[in-house]
């Protein structure tokens, strides 16, 4: 038995894979206690598994009718064993393998092959001529058309000249059709109306509704305007704020509200309850119109705009309804500015300023004051600030107003104050002994005026919190 087990690990070792390299990979994973037969053991096994490996590889090379193995037959064989493959290796790129002349000093030493590293010549690649590189393939945006003209860009095809003198109407017409006729789509202000003539080249895109489409805008324009049937209106009010497929109808629906906007307050003297009830109508049609989410209202926002202003700073709208009509018109421009601002930072400014104006301006009217208080309201907090205390609004209004007054504009401006600074829930008067609560109302005399100073003096914490506005805000 001592004899066998002495001769066992002398005839292992005869084998191709040393138990010496079994003991290196050991000592490299820090077990230094690795006995000779257990080396020994492990490298019989470890050149096992390198011959089936290598048999199973050279199967595929036969059936590739080749006679070099490569790094996919290991693969491929590795797969069929259930083994992770290699990873690193390329069989498109082969490395050659040079062997090393035996070493003198140690004759014993095996075969080593090794790597032979190309040598460039310098000379050789300065020579020769550079190839640049392709430029990588990108994408752009361009305009195919802009409000129904294509723009002359290398992007989009050019324009065939045609022989027809006048070329520009012909376009702009489109002959007579059976059934309900629709108003021409309205352009943008930008273009002016020789603008065909000054560039003959640019083809207009027709649009065409459909029959469906014609027949759906004549029974919505008359089922809301004149106003009649609450029931069928309401009906029409949810179709334009859910049904998809309306976009091609888009810019009639606009022009109509327009339209009717300025058909209604284009008349002299105070509006009638009727007209306030026609205008209210025409804000619910420019909310629904905002509330699709399928349309696509961004080019359009500068119709828009202009009747939402109107119907706020027109100063001769019925008393009954003109509050319910300026308010609901502040929600709508609220609601547009909300869903747009982000794409357009400059058109609440623009909208501040043009409010503004009107709210400071001298000879303006009351309804048209009112109607700014609450479009700078529909802006937002910082407009409140900026036209009722900064721009000295609210004193404006106040010299204007008489004692006790309770006019819808005095209202307009305490809902603006609120927003501002929301009054305390249980108020507590200034008092005109305490020495505090007359520096108080001193400053909001000095910043809102008497008037609405002594409107807001009744509730000391809210004049407080509006000072205090100010103060933080302010230069």
């Amino acid at each position: 038995m001592s004899k066998s087990k002495g001769k066992a690990p002398q005839t292992q070792a005869s084998g191709l894979y040393k138990p010496e390299s079994i003991k290196d990979v050991a000592e490299s994973l820090n077990i230094t206690n690795l006995s000779d037969a257990i080396a020994s053991a492990l490298a019989s096994d470890v050149e096992y598994r390198i011959h089936q490996v290598v048999d199973e590889a050279a199967r595929f090379t036969r059936h590739a009718r080749r006679t070099m193995m490569t790094t996919s037959d290991i693969d491929q064989a590795l797969r069929v064993l259930n083994i992770e493959p290699l990873y690193g290796h390329s069989p498109h790129n082969p490395p050659t393998f040079k062997r090393a002349l035996p070493y003198p000093q140690s004759q014993a030493a095996g075969t080593v092959y090794f790597v032979e590293d190309e040598e460039i010549d310098f000379d050789r690649v300065l020579r020769e001529d550079k190839i640049p590189l392709p430029k990588p393939a990108n994408w752009t945006a361009h305009w195919l058309a802009v409000e129904g003209v294509q723009p002359l860009i290398p992007e989009n095809p050019p324009a065939i000249p045609r022989d027809e003198p006048d070329l520009a109407s012909a376009k702009l017409t489109t002959p007579p059709r059976a059934g309900p006729q629709l108003p021409p789509t309205p352009s943008s202000p930008g273009r002016s109306g020789n603008y065909g003539a000054k560039k003959p080249n640019q083809l207009l895109v027709k649009q065409v509704l459909s029959r469906e489409l014609q027949l759906y805008y004549t029974r919505l324009t008359s089922t809301l305007l004149p106003p009649r049937d609450e029931s069928m209106r309401t009906a029409a009010l949810t179709s334009l704020r859910s049904d998809a497929g309306l976009q091609t109808l888009l810019p009639y629906l606009v022009k109509w509200v327009g339209d009717g906007v300025v058909g209604v307050l284009r008349e002299a003297g105070s509006l009638s309850e009727v007209d306030g009830k026609v205008l209210e109508i025409l804000l619910d049609v420019i909310g629904a119109l905002l509330d699709n989410k399928t349309l696509f209202v961004e080019p359009y926002l500068h119709q828009l705009l202009p009747p939402l202003l109107s119907i706020l700073l027109y100063g001769n709208l019925h008393p009954t309804n003109s509050t319910q009509l300026r308010t609901a018109a502040s929600q709508v421009l609220s609601h547009l500015l909300t869903q747009h601002s982000t794409t357009y930072p400059s058109l609440s400014p623009r909208i501040m300023k043009t409010l503004l104006v009107a709210l400071i301006s001298p000879g303006k009217g009351k309804g048209t004051r009112e109607g700014a208080v609450r479009g700078l309201i529909g802006v937002g907090k910082e407009a409140v600030r900026k036209g009722l205390l900064e721009g000295g609004g609210a004193k404006l209004i106040g010299s204007e107003c008489s004692s006790g007054e309770a006019s819808p504009v005095v209202g307009a401006v305490l809902d603006a104050l609120r927003l501002l600074a929301p009054s305390s829930a249980q108020p507590r008067p200034l008092s005109p002994q305490n020495q505090e609560d007359v520096s108080v109302m001193t400053s909001l005399a000095a910043l809102l005026g008497p008037f609405f100073a002594a409107r807001v003096a009744p509730d000391g914490e809210w004049g407080r919190t509006i000072l205090t506005v100010q103060t933080t805000a302010g230069p």
